[in-house]
């Protein structure tokens, strides 16, 4: 029996690492996706059939309420939220993982009965869990907008959340020292929390596909280390794998934004509001040139190579599929359409890429942003869809700008442009946009759906 349970964890972390390794390009993502939810299930089925933890009955219970509700999130949540959504999922991993090392606590005479290396692993599954799930409560209400997206920060906050590390290592040894006290166990659980607030909070809406796939790391450590807690192979390995290309992703985000790990986490990135220098000014006295629908349908239908840059107004707007009946049009009237994608466009990692797979987007139109850079000099118009601070040319012109050395998608370098934006507010780091005002830039302001309709209407007429 034992033998068929490894054997059975060792099938799990093969479909895991081969599902893993097809989500890595989105022709093969859904299949990839399928393979680690069969991967879960046969590793779930084995701990169920070795531990004997619970009765059948209240498993099936479980199973049956638990795929309830996540049917009932998969089928109801706007795309619009699918951030918060994988945020709240990354938390309810850290919260899983708490709950486990807890029990396990408790289970064993509240640690009195445990080896010391199992114990001091039980505490650091702790912290790493409570960590999780209130980092990612927060996250998921910033994203949400029931928290301000703008970085939170008080006087000695880094030295205070030096101080709370300080606390959990000194709670940690008192329990191995003397164990079986609870109050102390609950301080720890309530310090961990704590400190997964306050590491979330300094931290922008701009940087958050960082904090999202970091968070994601972090659920993954916690399960892998409460793995270890109950002796479980299957979660171990799932842990590390999830953990792994959790920090991976978050390296990859980072690279993206020409900003260290620790920049993001402690920086306080637009925690002010960027002063206006003397060439902002500049800028804004020379003023935007506006386009209308009619013009702007005109332009696209007689160009040979298009290329649309989407970002979050996309997402907000839920113009996916309208974009994508743009794009067939022009296709019809020879035109190249191709969608640059830039790693952090959005507020999750992949997330345009999830958006446009949903309106059925052929995945070979789909390009990096490094790939498409080199095409965009000999492209005639691309159009920008609620992306901001992705195709700013401060971040390549400007030394004193907060974005400058972020790789950015050169839009620029096209012949001619059309921005669509409601408004001329600026991007998630707060602030304005030289492309706004290049001389090739034509903006068409309104919700993204309706220009898009607009522009579908006047492409059928022209």
């Amino acid at each position: 029996m034992v033998g068929a349970i490894q054997l059975s964890y060792l099938l799990a972390a093969v479909l895991f690492i081969t599902g893993l390794k097809r989500l890595t390009s989105p022709a093969t993502a859904r299949g990839g996706n399928t393979l680690s939810a069969i991967g879960m299930l046969i590793a779930i089925v084995a701990t169920l059939l070795n531990q004997g933890i619970l009765t059948f009955r209240l498993v099936i219970i479980g199973a049956v309420v638990g795929a309830a509700v996540g049917l009932w999130m998969a089928r109801t949540i706007k795309m619009t939220a699918m951030p918060q959504m994988v945020g709240l999922l990354n938390g309810f991993g850290g919260g899983a993982s708490l709950l486990v090392a807890g029990a396990e606590w408790l289970r064993a005479g509240s640690g009195s009965a445990l080896p010391t290396e199992t114990a001091v692993t039980i505490y650091v599954a702790t912290l790493i869990g409570g960590v999780t799930l209130s980092g990612s409560i927060i996250a998921a209400g910033k994203l949400q907008e029931l928290i301000s997206g703008k970085p939170l920060l008080f006087p000695g906050q880094h030295y205070f959340n030096l101080l709370l590390v300080i606390g959990v290592v000194a709670l940690s040894v008192a329990l191995v020292v003397s164990p079986g006290q609870v109050p102390l166990f609950a301080a720890l659980v309530g310090v961990a929390l704590l400190l997964g607030i306050l590491l979330v909070i300094p931290i922008g809406g701009a940087d958050m596909p960082v904090v999202i796939s970091l968070l994601n790391s972090y659920s993954g450590l916690a399960a892998s280390t409460t793995g270890f807690v109950i002796g479980n192979h299957g979660l171990i390995i799932t842990g590390a794998l999830v953990g792994a290309s959790g920090l991976i992703l978050t390296q990859i985000m980072c690279r993206a934004m020409n900003r260290s790990l620790g920049n993001v986490l402690f920086g306080g990135f637009g925690a002010t509001p960027a002063i206006a220098t003397g060439d902002d000014k500049a800028l804004a006295a020379r003023g935007v040139r506006s386009i209308t629908g009619e013009d702007a349908a005109m332009l696209l239908a007689y160009s040979r190579s298009v290329v649309v840059v989407p970002g979050y107004g996309l997402a907000v707007a839920q113009a996916q599929h309208q974009v994508r009946e743009l794009a067939e049009l022009l296709e019809k009237r020879g035109a190249e359409v191709k969608y640059a994608i830039h790693p952090v466009a959005g507020r999750m990692p992949g997330h345009m890429n999830v958006l446009l797979a949903e309106a059925n987007v052929p995945y070979e139109q789909l390009w990096e942003m490094e790939r498409i850079n080199p095409d965009m000099e000999r492209t005639e118009v691309v159009l920008v869809i609620g992306a901001n601070d992705v195709v700013n040319p401060a971040a390549r012109n400007t030394p004193s700008s907060p974005i400058y050395g972020m790789p950015i998608i050169d839009v620029d370098k096209s012949q001619h442009i059309i921005v669509m934006k409601r408004s001329m507010n600026p991007g998630f780091a707060g602030i304005g946009n030289e492309l706004f005002y290049d001389t090739k830039t034509a903006m068409l302001f309104g919700d993204a759906k309706a220009s898009l309709l607009t522009l579908i209407q006047e492409v059928k007429a022209a």
